[in-house]
């Protein structure tokens, strides 16, 4: 299962995450760091990968060009890497489903919101 994590997650996840999701990359790690957003969807495509990312503009993309590449947006805000790792893990069987979906082109995962994270006034 091959994701490409955008450059607004950390390249850590690749090393947390390898049992779960083998043969991930990071963008940094495959010299795109600092790309366009089309070329990084462009490399996904070429490639087989499934984009990840806490980036909106990955999944208006999703929404206008269809797949491939797919897209998993992390609906996560400021969470680090730890609690993105979680989240990802705790989801395996979720994306794997997404994709063997061959309609599916987005699949929002998403933390929930803390106590302290809600607006009370």
């Amino acid at each position: 299962m091959s994701l490409l994590f955008d450059e607004n997650l950390s390249p850590r996840l690749i090393r947390r995450l390898e049992a779960a999701y083998p043969q991930s990359e990071h963008v940094e790690l495959v010299g795109l760091k600092g790309q366009s957003d089309l070329e990084l969807w462009e490399y996904a495509a070429r490639y087989g990968a499934t984009l990840g990312s806490k980036d909106n503009d990955f999944r208006q993309l999703s929404f206008l060009r269809g797949h491939p590449p797919k897209v998993i947006w992390l609906s996560v805000g400021n969470a680090g890497t730890d609690a993105i790792a979680e989240l990802l893990a705790a989801h395996r069987e979720r994306v794997q489903a997404f994709l063997s979906d061959s309609e599916a082109s987005l699949l929002v995962l998403d933390l929930p919101m803390q106590v302290s994270d809600r607006d009370d006034g």
